[in-house]
């Protein structure tokens, strides 16, 4: 288990078919859908993946940082093609978190490194998430915090036109800012292009019930701003109406809700701006 700024993330050697199988096997995880692998530097990158322009841009300004790139693969590429799903391009990413860039140092080994927890349900946002969700089936969980963003990254395929695939704290404005170009969101879910693509995601396993005002008899209800009435199934993302502190909340809230054995959730409008718009993706893919 290995944090990162983001979410904590179970990693194994990406060069090692045998560790990432484990991961596919721990984490029940579909074999058509590739894992994000973690760089210690723009060197190790280019033995793996073609660095174009777009990237070298955005990883002048954004890297280390929360965002994943989709590039084509090396011809001598090492990467297992297990922890690509067999794709003829990589899922990198340069994680910020000092636990994580000193793990990589010392190992000299990029790492697949996706979510710490069972396919499809929430994301780990701190150790003792890592270890509810697996038990003693891992050996080692290194403890770095509470993660300080609490969402995915951000995912961006640069095979082609720059596309969006995953919202998430680094923004397509920010983006668009760098590359001085448009950028599309993809909308096409059927054709898994990177990670966190499937229809089905970040659920805290029991129904998730999106732009509620009110909510129903024995459901609990997740608020944002000011609003909040007493009771015990009133939770609130951020009585300041911050959106940075509500995705923080989000994957801690929904768990608290599921151990305290509410059936559902109702959750409040949540603006789509910033990272709002990554918020919102989360929402919709855990109320499929």
């Amino acid at each position: 288990g290995l944090p990162t700024e983001t979410v904590y993330g179970l990693a194994a050697n990406a060069y090692s078919d045998k560790a990432v199988k484990k991961i596919f096997k721990l984490k029940k995880r579909p074999t058509f859908n590739p894992l994000i692998i973690h760089f210690k530097n723009l060197k190790d990158l280019k033995k793996d993946a073609i660095c174009n322009d777009s990237f070298m841009k955005l990883y002048k300004v954004l890297c280390p940082g929360p965002i994943t790139f989709i590039l084509k693969k090396t011809t001598k590429s090492k990467i297992s093609k297990i922890a690509n799903a067999g794709k003829k391009t990589i899922a990198a990413r340069f994680p910020k978190h000092k636990v994580a860039r000193n793990l990589l140092k010392i190992l000299n080994i990029p790492l697949a490194a996706p979510s710490a927890n069972i396919s499809s349900k929430l994301s780990p946002t701190c150790a003792n998430d890592v270890a509810e969700e697996f038990d003693n089936q891992i050996k080692l969980i290194l403890d770095g915090g509470q993660c300080q963003i609490g969402l995915e990254s951000t995912i961006i395929d640069l095979t082609g036109k720059p596309t969006i695939l995953r919202p998430g704290s680094i923004t397509t404005e920010q983006i668009k800012k760098i590359l001085k170009k448009n950028i599309i969101i993809n909308k096409n879910l059927k054709k898994i292009r990177g990670p966190g693509q499937l229809k089905l995601h970040y659920s805290p396993g029991i129904p998730v019930k999106m732009n509620k005002n009110y909510p129903e008899k024995n459901q609990a209800f997740i608020s944002f701003g000011k609003k909040l009435n007493k009771g015990k199934n009133q939770f609130n993302l951020s009585k300041n109406g911050n959106l940075k502190e509500a995705a923080n909340n989000l994957y801690k809230i929904m768990r608290k809700i599921k151990k305290r054995n509410f059936k559902s959730i109702a959750i409040t409008k949540i603006p789509k701006v910033g990272i709002g718009n990554a918020i919102n993706d989360r929402l919709k893919k855990a109320s499929n």
